[in-house]
């Protein structure tokens, strides 16, 4: 449980992107974004390389400026304000601790600029709070040669968040650790932002983390916003075809058009959303967990590969057009669906999306 004296000094403060601009010769780093932070919320950046998740971030933590547009802080235009005065702790990849300093000193150094005495509930008591609240009471003395990678984060964490930040930003924080200690730390950082209130914006390329712990995705690409809503809704109903395929995984499913807004995919009709071109031909997009695969020795489908992933099982799957499907089903099934299995198959009837 969260120390009830470690606490961010504000209820969270919103933040919004209106149609900020910047361009780095003849590349749209930013080409129009537009984007609200409710307070207190945690928003995810994600997108490829290049997209300009990163260039929103330094902006709005005054590294760099817009050519045009907006960036509010708690409704006031944040344009000219330095960086040092915006009231934001940022995270960055690289832990960028002070080595010959301690935890608790590396916790306490923004503190200190601050002008913050040790009289009364001084810095350095404020510094072992915050460890405390990153599970590190017992790290405070130690220097960052005698940390792990994890702890070495822990620590960056909690110095952005020692100053009471307004808003916290997140630069790829975890891309640097293993796949077990990025986890653990992700659902820590979720625990603390949500205990303390503090409006967070995340950039990150990591899909599951995105999708794990933030209220809500911001999908992007070449500097625009694609979607911005929650998890379940960017996997489940993406807005476009490009949130469809970067997020996840995307089967492409020959149908034929029906009537606007129905499709046929081999016996099945389905809902579907998307542009809409007519009659005749099209592709389909559908998630491997919504192939439903059925054993039977007269179906028209050929399993040709089972991966194991734990719980689940990866299907590639050989269609009589030529079509290749992948479709996961539970592990316990897996024994009856191996390579050469002929199997039927059918989609979940809920809508798809015109690739």
């Amino acid at each position: 449980m969260t120390n009830p004296s470690v606490r961010i000094e504000n209820d969270g403060t919103a933040v919004s992107f209106v149609g900020v601009r910047r361009t780095f010769g003849a590349v749209n780093a930013l080409d129009g974004l537009d984007l609200d932070v409710a307070p207190g919320e945690l928003v995810a950046l994600l997108g490829p390389s290049g997209c300009g998740k990163t260039t929103a971030l330094r902006i709005l933590a005054g590294f760099d400026q817009p050519d045009s547009g907006q960036v509010l802080v708690g409704g006031a235009d944040a344009a000219g304000l330095p960086a040092n005065r915006r009231d934001m702790g940022m995270v960055f990849q690289s832990y960028s601790l002070f080595p010959t300093m301690s935890a608790q000193d590396n916790v306490a150094f923004g503190l200190r600029l601050r002008g913050r005495s040790e009289r009364g509930h001084g810095r350095l008591a404020r510094a072992r709070e915050l460890l405390d609240l990153v599970g590190l009471a017992d790290h405070v003395a130690k220097f960052p040669h005698q940390l792990s990678g994890g702890q070495q984060q822990r620590v960056a964490l909690a110095r952005a968040l020692a100053i009471a930040p307004r808003v916290l930003l997140l630069d790829e924080p975890l891309s640097a650790l293993d796949a077990k200690v990025r986890y653990q730390l992700r659902e820590e950082i979720r625990r603390i932002q949500l205990d303390l209130g503090v409006t967070t914006l995340l950039v990150t390329h990591d899909q599951e983390e995105a999708l794990a712990i933030a209220d809500r995705v911001a999908v992007m690409r070449a500097g625009r916003l694609e979607q911005c809503a929650p998890p379940s809704e960017v996997y489940r109903r993406p807005a476009t075809p490009f949130v469809a395929e970067f997020v996840g995984t995307m089967n492409h499913i020959p149908a034929v058009a029906v009537d606007r807004g129905t499709v046929r995919v081999g016996e099945q009709t389905l809902a579907c959303d998307g542009e809409w071109p007519g009659t005749g031909p099209v592709t389909v997009l559908a998630r491997p967990e919504a192939v439903l695969v059925r054993e039977g020795v007269d179906g028209d489908t050929v399993v040709t590969a089972a991966t194991f992933y734990g719980a689940s099982t990866r299907l590639r799957l050989a269609r009589p057009d030529g079509a290749e499907l992948l479709a996961d089903v539970a592990s316990h099934r897996g024994g009856a669906l191996t390579p050469g299995a002929r199997v039927h198959v059918s989609l979940l009837d809920r809508p798809v999306l015109l690739a």
